[in-house]
């Protein structure tokens, strides 16, 4: 870790100094656009609407046929990190590069 010391150069340690610990480097700037985050928040939006509808008209095959949707789609944001595709993935990170960092 990087140390930094909040008081001007050459000043003396006083009681109200801190120093400062900073992270070896910045995390990535994506904020979680990845898409193995898209596909996971798609997937699981269709299934649970899907669930919900199913709950409401009373049709519960469908609501359990929703729910199954909505859990596979767990399954799939999980694999897609696994491969590489989430935050920090090597997907992930060569999209980043090709865009300029973003």
């Amino acid at each position: 870790m990087v140390e930094q010391s909040l008081r001007p150069q050459g000043a003396q340690q006083s009681p109200r100094s801190e120093t400062l610990r900073l992270p070896p480097q910045a995390p990535p700037t994506n904020h979680g656009h990845t898409s193995a985050a898209w596909a996971t928040t798609i997937i699981v939006l269709i299934g649970s609407t899907a669930a919900a509808l199913g709950l409401v008209f009373g049709v519960m095959a469908v609501f359990w046929a929703g729910l199954a949707v909505a859990l596979l789609g767990v399954v799939v944001g999980k694999v897609m990190q696994v491969l590489g595709y989430g935050q920090g993935g090597a997907h992930t990170i060569a999209k980043a590069k090709a865009r300029g960092g973003h």
